[in-house]
């Protein structure tokens, strides 16, 4: 085979955003540039490496074998281009995805445990959705992520080698709402009082989920906000201006004006919490954020109960 340190970012990329046109964007390059590379790196594997579907692209079995190269060679380069200029690394660097809700109550609370504990590693940190941050470990854009599942819990993805996929904490689905108003001085709601309600949600696409509606909401949901940043919408919920679901480790970060409600007459909600990585024998600077991370998961939910 003969490819470039080109061609491989540009798989790379194409793998963590799937779609040529928003690994264009990224790289800077123009859609046909990065068609071209694919194209290229194709004829010199002389297989097939990028599935074309309707949702984007995927990456086939063969282009996650040159993937999983790719990572080794680029990383190889990048550290002679830091041997070569002098910029070798005095801190272990490690690059954590975490999930949209994930930011409030884990994410500073690991980071202090860490500079603590282990002061010699740098953290960069990047939010994202579930499917994003699981494209961007397969594409050796993270080193780890923090992610959660709903029941029952499948794996995330079908690619193989599988991730590596370690469980920190269970924690139940709540409602968010106004501690005045209707559910003032309450700490449940029968899930029938929330068909008519005014949800806070964050917008949804094909292949992610809409978040903050109860799940198996009788009749469709009344949306009133979309927002995907937490505290907007847990501003807007303290104004009274609506209702939206959390996980209840959000307690202990929660605003004035806001009250969390069990939801009786329908089944618990559980959310798990879980840390993954590409798999293999991980680097011990990302053993100690993963431990970190479950210090700091540990302590949100006993603030929470």
């Amino acid at each position: 085979m003969d490819v470039s340190s080109t061609g491989l970012r540009v798989l790379r990329q194409i793998a963590e955003s799937g779609s040529f046109t928003a690994a264009a964007t990224r790289l800077g390059y123009t859609q046909s540039a990065v068609s071209r590379q694919a194209a290229a790196l194709e004829r010199s594997a002389g297989t097939a490496l990028f599935e074309r579907r309707p949702d984007g692209v995927r990456l086939t079995p063969s282009g996650l074998t040159l993937l999983r190269h790719a990572h080794t060679v680029l990383a190889s380069l990048a550290a002679a281009e830091r041997e070569l200029t002098g910029t070798v690394p005095r801190t272990e660097p490690v690059r954590l995805g975490v999930v949209l809700s994930a930011g409030a109550a884990i994410l500073p609370a690991a980071l202090a445990h860490l500079a603590a504990a282990d002061p010699q590693i740098t953290v960069t940190t990047r939010e994202g959705t579930t499917p994003s941050l699981i494209r961007a470990l397969r594409a050796g854009s993270l080193d780890l992520a923090v992610l959660t599942s709903r029941p029952p819990h499948r794996p995330f993805d079908g690619d193989s080698p599988r991730l590596h996929v370690e469980t920190v904490a269970d924690t139940e689905l709540v409602v968010a709402a106004p501690s005045t108003g209707d559910f003032a001085g309450r700490t449940t709601v029968h899930v029938d009082e929330l068909a008519d309600a005014a949800w806070i949600a964050t917008p949804s696409s094909s292949s992610e989920p809409l978040l903050g509606v109860w799940p198996g909401l009788p009749g469709r949901p009344r949306i009133i906000h979309s927002a995907r940043d937490w505290l907007t919408k847990l501003q807007l919920v303290a104004g009274g201006f609506g209702v939206t679901t959390v996980p209840s480790r959000l307690s202990p970060v929660l605003p004035p004006g806001v009250s969390l409600l069990h939801v009786d007459g329908a089944p618990r909600e559980i959310r798990r919490i879980l840390v993954a990585r590409l798999p293999g024998h991980p680097a011990p600077a990302i053993t100690a954020v993963t431990r970190a991370i479950a210090a700091a998961v540990t302590r949100a939910i006993a603030a929470a109960v």
